[in-house]
C-alpha cells in the first residue's frame, strides 16, 4: 500500500512539473496569438466599409489565401508537414466543417445583432469551452475557472458597448444565431485541443481546416447565397473586388499575416494548454483590438471600456497565476493518496 501511494505522488508529481512547463509555454503562445488575430478586425473594418464586400465571400477568401500561404510556406520551409494520414482525413474535414460554421454563423449574428451583441455572444464561448472540455477532453472545472469566465464575459460587455440603451433590442433570431456562435467557436476549441492530443502537426492542422473550410464556404455561397446575408447572391460576386488591387492585397495580407500566424499560435498553445484556458486568453482579443483601434484609427476608449479591459487582463492573469502556484504547491508538498484526489478536484 505504501509502495502505491508513493508511486501514485511520484506520478502526480511528475505531471505536475510537466502542467508548469506547459503554463510556462502556453502562455505566451496564446497572448501573443490573441494579440496578433485582435488586428484582423482592422482588416476587415477596412475591407467591408471602402469595398462594401460581403462578409461570407470575405470569409471564403480569407480561408482560401490562408490555405495557399500555408501551402507554399510548408513546401518550402517543411514538405513533411504537407503529408496527411489517412485516418485523420475525416477529423480534418469535420474540423474544417467547425470552422466554417464558426465564421458563418459569426458573420450572421453580426448582420442580425450588431457588433456589440455579437460580441458578447461569441465569447459566451469561454463558458461553453470550459464546460464541454470538462465532458468530454475531462478538463478540470473548478471555482478558479468559473470566476475568470465570469470576469472575462463581464469585461466583453463592457468593452462592446452591449450596456447602451437598445443594444439587445434583437429578436429571438438573433440571440439565438449569436449564442450558436460562442458554441461553434468553443468546439473550435475543443477540436484544436484533440487534435493536438491526437499528435497532429498544428501547422498542418491549420493548412487543412482552412482549406476544408474555404471548399465548404464555396459551395455555401455558391448554393446558399440568395438566402444568406452576406454572401454572394450571384456567382460573379466571388469576385466582389474586381480589379481593385489594393484591396486584393489588403485581403491577402489578412489571410497571409495576422490569421495564419494567429490561428497558428493558438494551434500551437492548445498543445500546451486546456481548451478552457486557451479560449478564457482569447477574450483578450476584443481589449487588444479597442487599444489599436484607438493608436491606429484614432478611436477613443471611454471609463466603461478601460474597465472592461481591465476586467478582462485581471482574470487571465489570476488564472496564471493561480495554474502556477497550484502545480509548485504539488511540486513542494507531500502528498497522500486523498490529498491527490482533493488536489485533481480544484
Amino acid at each position: 500500500m505504501k509502495a502505491q501511494t508513493t508511486l501514485g505522488q511520484e506520478q502526480h508529481v511528475t505531471r505536475s512539473t510537466h502542467e508548469l512547463s506547459d503554463l510556462a509555454r502556453g502562455y505566451p503562445i496564446a497572448v501573443a496569438s490573441a494579440i496578433i488575430l485582435s488586428t484582423t478586425a482592422i482588416f476587415i473594418r477596412y475591407l467591408t466599409q471602402t469595398y462594401n464586400m460581403p462578409a461570407l465571400v470575405l470569409a471564403f477568401w480569407r480561408d482560401s489565401f490562408v490555405a495557399l500561404t500555408m501551402l507554399i510556406a510548408l513546401a518550402i520551409l517543411c514538405p513533411r508537414l504537407l503529408r496527411m494520414e489517412r485516418g485523420h482525413v475525416g477529423y480534418l474535414v469535420a474540423y474544417g466543417l467547425m470552422l466554417t460554421m464558426f465564421n458563418s454563423f459569426w458573420t450572421l449574428s453580426v448582420s442580425l445583432n450588431g457588433a456589440a451583441v455579437s460580441t458578447v455572444l461569441v465569447y459566451s464561448s469561454a463558458a461553453f469551452t470550459a464546460l464541454l472540455g470538462k465532458w468530454l477532453l475531462k478538463e478540470r472545472l473548478g471555482w478558479v475557472k468559473a470566476v475568470t469566465i465570469a470576469g472575462c464575459l463581464g469585461g466583453c460587455v463592457l468593452i462592446s458597448g452591449a450596456l447602451e440603451p437598445g443594444a439587445w433590442q434583437a429578436n429571438l433570431t438573433g440571440i439565438v444565431t449569436g449564442t450558436l456562435s460562442g458554441l461553434w467557436y468553443a468546439g473550435y476549441s475543443l477540436m484544436g485541443r484533440s487534435a493536438s492530443q491526437r499528435g497532429l502537426n498544428p501547422w498542418t492542422t491549420l493548412l487543412y481546416t482552412f482549406a476544408f473550410a474555404a471548399c465548404f464556404l464555396l459551395l455555401l455561397n455558391l448554393s446558399l447565397g440568395r438566402f444568406l446575408p452576406g454572401a454572394a447572391v450571384r456567382p460573379v460576386d466571388l469576385l466582389w473586388l474586381g480589379k481593385a488591387t489594393w484591396g486584393w492585397f489588403v485581403l491577402f495580407l489578412l489571410a497571409a499575416g495576422p490569421t495564419v500566424v494567429g490561428f497558428g499560435l493558438y494551434n500551437v498553445s492548445l498543445g500546451y494548454l486546456p481548451s478552457s484556458v486557451a479560449n478564457l486568453i482569447l477574450t483578450l482579443e476584443p481589449t487588444c483590438t479597442a487599444a489599436i483601434a484607438y493608436l491606429v484609427l484614432g478611436e477613443h476608449l471611454n471609463g466603461i471600456q478601460i474597465a472592461g479591459s481591465l476586467l478582462i487582463l485581471g482574470g487571465v492573469v489570476f488564472l496564471r497565476v493561480f495554474e502556477s502556484r497550484r502545480s509548485i504547491h504539488v511540486l513542494s508538498t507531500p502528498q497522500t493518496s486523498s490529498t491527490l484526489a482533493s488536489t485533481e478536484e480544484e
